[in-house]
């Protein structure tokens, strides 16, 4: 019987370590304004950003004081949800409350 002879290449194999980046963080921004009042805001801190009471009335206190506040930070889609269910609850409730996201 005949043997058969193989040949490989010899490479060197590398293996390269890809590191993912972290998506990009945005900031749910709550606005004041002269009509919603601050009970419907903490309530909706609580509710949304999931904000202990103490929290949301000091974010609160922010945003009357100082006309814009930061609610929370997270991940495009999350901080989008966010968004749209606070307009959306306020419409609900007739408030004008406006809630914006820019990246962090």
């Amino acid at each position: 019987m005949s043997r058969k002879e193989f040949e490989f290449d010899h490479e060197i194999v590398t293996e390269t370590e890809k590191k993912l980046k972290k998506p990009p963080l945005y900031k749910v921004l709550l606005h004041n304004d002269d009509y919603t009042t601050k009970e419907f805001v903490v309530q909706i801190l609580q509710y949304v950003f999931h904000k202990e009471h103490t929290e949301a009335v000091q974010i609160m206190l922010h945003v009357h004081k100082k006309g814009i506040g930061v609610a929370g930070v997270y991940p495009y889609e999350l901080a989008e949800t966010k968004v749209a269910l606070v307009e959306s609850l306020a419409r609900q409730h007739e408030y004008p409350l406006k809630c914006t996201m820019e990246e962090a």
